[in-house]
This record gives C-alpha cells, structure tokens and sequence, in this order.
C-alpha cells in the first residue's frame, strides 16, 4: 500500500471498492490501529491521529466491524454481555455486575437497534445473520466519529439489510463519517455519497459528481471496463439429480425438479426461503418432510454428509470461517483436506502429488499467494473463498453444491470462480444458492426462485424478466410462468 490520499468528512458514507489484494484490508488496519504506516500522516478531527492499537483507536472514536463476524462478538457469551461489553471493561467499571441492570440496558441498545431475539440467548447459537447484526450493535455503542464497516450485509437477509441502511442514514444524519466497503452494487446505489476505488496499493480512482458513475468506479477497480457476462447458457444432458415432491417445512408446498448433465442452476431467495434448508437435505444434513431424491435414476436418501459424499455429492458451505477453514492449515492442506485418502498410500501421505494438485488448483483458479504452504490466513477473504471452491473441485462429483460462493469477493474474483464452474460443469450436476441476483444471471443455465420453502418461478437464461424475478424472490408476485424442467 503506497501513496493513499483521502478524506472522510462529518456526515457522510464514503464506499471503498478493491479487487482482492488491492490493499482495502491494509487500509483500514492502519487505520483501525492493527498496523502502523511507515510513511505519510493521519489526522482526526485536525489532530494528528496515531493510534497504538485497536482499543486506542476507539478511545478515539474510530470503530471497525469486521467481515469476519465473530471477530466481533464473543460466541460463548449472551446477547445482553456481548452488546455492554464495552461498558464492562471501563475504567471504574468494578467488578460486580448486576445482571438485571445488565440485561435492560442491553434490551435498550437491542431495540434501538430492531433486534427481536432474546438478549439471555447465547450467541452461539444464534443465525449468522443475528450474529452479524449483534457486531454492529456493539459498534453503536461506542458512539464512534469514524465507523469502518467491512462488506456489513454479506450474512443480512433485505430486510435485515434494510434495517442496517437507515441505521447508515441516522448516523450520517448525527456526523459519523462512515467508510463502507463492498463489493454489491445494491449497497452502494443505495448508500454511497462518494466511491473510492484501490489497485495495487493505490487509489485507482474516486466519484463525487452526481450521479454517481458506478460503471466507471468497477473500471477503475478492475483496470478494465466490466463487460456484460456471455454464458453461453446450456440446456444440459440427461438428468442427474432429481428432486421430487420434497417437503422442506411442515406446511410448505412440495418442490420438484431436475438438475441435468452439465447445467448450472442458481437457486435464489432471500434469507428464510428455504436456500439454506434445501442444499442441507441434498447433502444430508436434514431430513426432508416429504418426497424423495434421485441421482442418475437411483433412490437418494443421505442420513449424513459422509454418505453424500460417498454418493458423489460434494458441499462447498457458505460461512467459510467456522464450516470450511482450518486456520493452522496452510492452503494445500486446506484444499486437499476431504480427500486426503487419494494422495496417500497406505497411511502415508504423498506430498509431492497432494502439493501438485493444490498448485494446479491455484493456477486455474487465480489465488493470488506465494505458494501452496503459505498459511491460509495470509490470504484476503477472496483468495481464501477459491481455495475452499477449489478444495471441492479437485475431484469429480455427480452433484456440486456451492452454497454463496462469491461471499466477500470483489467482482473480478467472481468472474474467475464462475468461468472455472462452467468450464468444469460437464459430467455433474450444479447447483448454486446466491442471495444476489446479479451473481445468479452471470453464472447460470437456470434461475428456480424459492419463497416460503417452494418454487415461486423458474426462468432459463436467456432474456429474463427481471420485473417477475424481483417479484417472485419478493414475494409480491402472483401467478408467473414456470418453465418445466
């Protein structure tokens, strides 16, 4: 990172936008204490700003909610201890806690804040979504000047994200200068009053003139204009996996269809559809309700992962952090962990064919490292989410689910994971389960809009009608026309 100059001023929401190693997360280290800078000054206020650490920074009014949720909040710990942390540990604070006096200041922040669970819950056991939301909430009662907010509603369903918007809208109303960094256009149309854009270590670009020029500030992230997306959609071979009369809620109407040789279908919905419920049955994580499961004409009925597995489905899980990377690990390792037995003869493992696969992988896919056996926490949140796509594409599969396989990765990162989907989608089955609909249309042959745990609609490719796809995964539409598969 060199040369970085800008502003955050009083009352503003200033977007950062970088491809994965542009040096966004350097940035806002220094920024947040973590790192020091080696040259150049910062300044708070019109007062030199050298913060000395983390704890620093915020006694200075500058608070950063990481991507990585639970650098945030303390799983083992309740909602109410997780919010008033802050207050614990305040000089004078003591060391006697009255619970009750604990818990209904804690309700305060919750409802300023519109969460509805129970503050006596424990975070662990609590959805990502409210995890991310609880992280927020603690930022919040920092009262921050300067309030860093990193990709905030990767995990938010709409409404949730919703809620998180006017939050925005509120604090710029008090002052706060917020710098928001994300990848989805939905945010930034909605929040940005400025964009800043990094490549390289460098800003590469910055927006202010109304409009705002959104096609201009990717350009100067990628260092190439963002064409449209040519898929060259498939209608596919013959039936794989075949989904029948599958209940996946008491109540909920039955969902059927079929996944074919070499089609990529996106299932799409917002938070609660039933996304996460339908890859979890197909991978035996749940049990459905009703119906049944065929692969290539065979009864299907997994009790657990490993007997998916074995049947030649393969599950890339969408929160890497805690269901995917294994922080010791270094990126080989991590990549080769599933299938460990193929590089291996009897019980020794052969490095050298285990550490050509994994750089094989890395070249395809485009992870930017040193090599294999760098550790998997040098990598940025991108990288890292190619090696957990990677991991499962080291081996064929008759079905491939990959569950929000572009969170946390800019937009050139996306591109390079959804070219080597398609380029290897022939001889399986895959299914891809997105929230945004943008990344459904750049990386699949069929689009099936759940809603309330059915199938609201379906579209091929080709021409959507994005005014009926809206209304489906809103909810809002009537009947629509569904395409027979």
């Amino acid at each position: 990172m060199r040369g970085i100059d800008m502003h955050l001023s009083a009352g503003e929401v200033v977007v950062l936008m970088g491809a994965n190693g542009a040096g966004k997360s350097t940035l806002v280290k220094v920024l947040c204490g973590f790192h020091g800078h080696d040259a150049g000054t910062m300044h708070l206020d019109g007062v030199a700003y050298l913060p000395t650490d983390a704890a620093n920074a915020i006694s200075h009014g500058v608070v950063t909610v990481h991507q990585s949720i639970d650098d945030g909040v303390i799983p083992d710990l309740d909602v109410a201890t997780n919010l008033m942390l802050n207050r614990l540990t305040e000089p004078g604070a003591g060391v006697l806690v009255r619970d009750g006096a604990l818990r209904r200041a804690a309700q305060k922040v919750a409802d300023n804040m519109g969460l509805t669970m129970d503050v006596r819950t424990k975070v662990a056991d609590l959805s990502v979504a409210d995890r991310q939301m609880i992280a927020i909430a603690r930022a919040m009662a920092y009262e921050p000047k300067v309030l860093i907010l990193d990709e905030p509603t990767s995990s938010l369903s709409a409404s949730e994200a919703d809620r998180l918007f006017s939050l925005v809208d509120r604090l710029r109303g008090q002052g706060v200068a917020i710098l928001y960094i994300s990848h989805r256009m939905s945010d930034i149309r909605r929040i940005a009053d400025r964009i800043v854009c990094m490549r390289d270590g460098e800003i590469s670009g910055m927006f202010e003139q109304s409009p705002l020029d959104y096609d201009g500030a990717v350009t100067a992230m990628l260092g190439h204009s963002m064409t449209d997306v040519d898929i060259g959609v498939q209608d596919g071979g013959q039936p794989i996996l075949e989904i029948d009369t599958l209940a996946l809620s008491r109540g909920s109407a039955p969902v059927s269809f079929s996944a074919r040789d070499g089609e990529i279908i996106a299932i799409t919905g917002l938070l609660g559809s039933g996304k996460s419920e339908l890859a979890e049955i197909i991978f035996g994580l749940q049990r459905p309700k009703a119906g049944q499961m065929r692969i290539a004409g065979r009864a299907y009925a997994p009790q657990n992962a490993a007997q998916a597995v074995a049947a030649g489905v393969f599950m890339s899980f969408k929160d890497r952090s805690t269901n995917a990377v294994i922080p010791d690990f270094d990126i080989a390792n991590n990549m080769t962990l599933p299938f460990l037995r193929l590089f291996s003869r009897a019980t020794v493992l052969k490095g050298r064919s285990q550490r050509q696969a994994a750089q094989d992988m890395i070249r395809r896919l485009g992870i930017v490292c040193q090599s294999d056996d760098d550790g998997i926490g040098t990598l940025s949140g991108g990288n890292q989410q190619k090696v957990m796509i990677g991991r499962w594409l080291l081996k064929g599969c008759r079905v491939l689910l990959l569950d929000e396989p572009f969170q946390g990765v800019d937009i050139g990162a996306r591109r390079d994971i959804g070219a080597h989907i398609r380029e290897t989608a022939k001889g399986r089955a895959t299914l891809v389960f997105v929230a945004e609909l943008d990344e459904a249309l750049e990386i699949a042959d069929r689009i099936i809009v759940l809603n309330e745990g059915t199938i609201a609609g379906q579209h091929q490719n080709r021409n959507v009608d994005m005014e009926a796809l809206i209304a489906q995964v809103s909810g809002t539409s009537g009947a629509q026309p569904r395409v027979n598969a």
